[in-house]
């Protein structure tokens, strides 16, 4: 604790360290965002939980110990939470799929990449994808960009499939989005059942999986 001097000659005590900070922090923006953070994970674990139609205003504010009105301090609505949560989700996933594309490694090196990233995301989002499975029909004629962001995120797979067919690394009998749509929806299944610190972690599932995928199950 240091000090300093009032008018009166006094020394008035003032607080250092982490006591000042909490109160200092009081209404500032870094803590709103902090709690606005938190309000976006709740909202987005009982939407994974019970579906984003069933989950209602009530229901979030509850589960944050406030009052419902008080939700809208940080939300206009319940689809502007679910947007931030898939936006979020898209936004992360998308840059790294691009990171990997710009890099120019071969097809094959490219795809084991993308499936990487792919199932990196299932656990820090978790709960995003699972909405994105069980309410996409409902989402996507909200939210525009879902549609679109899919529809790039296809293109980099299909470009990349079909380059690798072109230079002889891939089967050229396969249907590039077909197989694209099949990656896709195996990894993203896995949301359902892989759980963190089970026996392989997603590192050691996407290994796995890339075995799989590129070598089969035969022996020869």
């Amino acid at each position: 604790m240091t000090t300093t001097s009032t008018n009166s000659g006094r020394p008035k005590a003032r607080t250092t360290g982490e006591g000042a900070t909490r109160r200092r922090g009081r209404g500032s923006p870094a803590l709103a965002s902090e709690r606005r953070e938190h309000l976006i994970r709740l909202a987005a674990e009982l939407f994974a939980e019970k579906g984003y139609q069933a989950t209602t205003v009530r229901d979030i504010a509850k589960e944050a110990g406030i009052l419902s009105g008080s939700l809208y301090h940080h939300f206009n609505s319940k689809e502007s939470i679910v947007d931030e949560i898939l936006s979020g989700f898209f936004d992360e996933v998308m840059s790294s799929y691009r990171s990997v594309i710009e890099e120019g490694r071969d097809p094959r090196e490219t795809i084991a990449g993308l499936v990487r990233i792919a199932f990196g995301t299932l656990e820090p989002h978790r709960a995003a994808i699972t909405v994105m499975q069980n309410d996409w029909n409902y989402l996507k004629d909200r939210l525009d960009y879902l549609t679109k962001s899919e529809d790039e995120v296809e293109k980099m797979w299909v470009d990349t499939i079909r380059a690798g067919q072109e230079q002889g690394l891939f089967r050229a009998d396969i249907d590039p989005k077909l197989t694209y749509r099949m990656i896709r929806d195996t990894i993203w299944v896995a949301v359902r059942w892989f759980r963190p610190g089970g026996r392989l972690d997603a590192a050691g599932l996407s290994e796995h999986y890339l075995k799989v995928m590129f070598d089969g199950i035969n022996t020869h």
